[in-house]
């Protein structure tokens, strides 16, 4: 079940490309409206949680979701700028660099190794990123910058992962979340409001914050973090290169962007990558609490 919550989620947050290509508003503004509609969606079920955990979280707890609010925020921004500032390809390749980056963040942070599998795993999953992009990718003085700001949004994106891991303690999803999302939402709608004033937000716009809101974001990010109190992080990192695939596969349907030829060959490689750090030895379960 947990991988199966995993996959969901995986193909969720890959839906982001539509609605993001679809939509007019500042990259800022959007992310805020997304955020911000998801928590709002949510509230009630923080609410019966905060119900049931009376003895077990207080307001002083919200504290645990600040910092991961303030490093997707950040992701979000930059991820949205930096794309806009290199090539595709570039952008591509450097963002699906996360399996590299969160085995450190997870040393560090959670004291979670990677094991031969997820060692494995993560080999074939980065081959087949690299087969698929890498001959597009190019270098020079004017990628530089948005080379840069990608790469820094792949090291906030890993560490927001591994944020969600270190807090698989809290006593419910929802009061992780929630207040995760609203603050996220405040950040990047506050800055979207310094960058671009208020959004005028037309009936086609609406249609693309919701589903911002509900698949990726509601659906998405939550089914992730979810999978990250269940199933270690190294796993979930190397199977969230599957948005990768589902990103390709859906232009082909939705924008017409035929993949290549390589496409197939690096998809069998990250496919065969995500079943095998899934099939890596159970981990210890001792603080990991049910979700509510």
């Amino acid at each position: 079940m947990a991988a199966l919550l995993l996959l969901v989620g995986v193909f969720a947050c890959s839906t982001s490309v539509i609605f993001i290509k679809r939509s007019g508003l500042d990259p800022a503004l959007l992310s805020g409206l997304r955020c911000l509609l998801a928590a709002a969606l949510l509230t009630p079920f923080f609410f019966r949680a905060r119900s049931r955990n009376r003895n077990h979280w207080h307001l002083r707890e919200l504290r645990r979701s600040v910092a991961p609010a303030l490093v997707l925020a950040v992701h979000f921004i930059s991820w949205a700028i930096g794309a806009r500032g290199t090539l595709a390809a570039n952008a591509s390749l450097i963002v699906n660099m996360v399996p590299l980056a969160m085995p450190y963040f997870l040393a560090v942070l959670v004291g979670e190794r990677m094991k031969r599998a997820e060692l494995l795993g993560t080999a074939l999953g980065l081959a087949g990123v690299i087969l698929l992009s890498g001959g597009d990718v190019r270098t020079g003085r004017e990628f530089l910058a948005g080379d840069v700001t990608c790469f820094v949004s792949m090291l906030l994106y890993a560490l927001y992962l591994t944020l969600g891991r270190r807090n698989r303690d809290v006593p419910s999803l929802w009061l992780y979340l929630v207040p995760l999302y609203a603050m996220s939402g405040i950040i990047c709608f506050g800055v979207g409001l310094a960058r671009a004033g208020w959004p005028a937000v037309t009936a086609a716009e609406s249609i693309n914050v919701l589903g911002l809101a509900a698949v990726p974001t509601l659906i998405g990010h939550s089914f992730l973090n979810l999978s990250l109190r269940n199933l270690r992080g190294s796993t979930v990192s190397v199977c969230n290169l599957g948005q990768f695939l589902f990103a390709v596969l859906m232009g082909w349907a939705f924008f017409g962007e035929v993949p290549k030829a390589a496409f197939w060959p690096a998809a069998a490689l990250i496919v065969a990558g995500a079943v095998t750090a899934l099939r890596s030895p159970a981990e210890e379960r001792a603080v990991t609490a049910p979700s509510r």
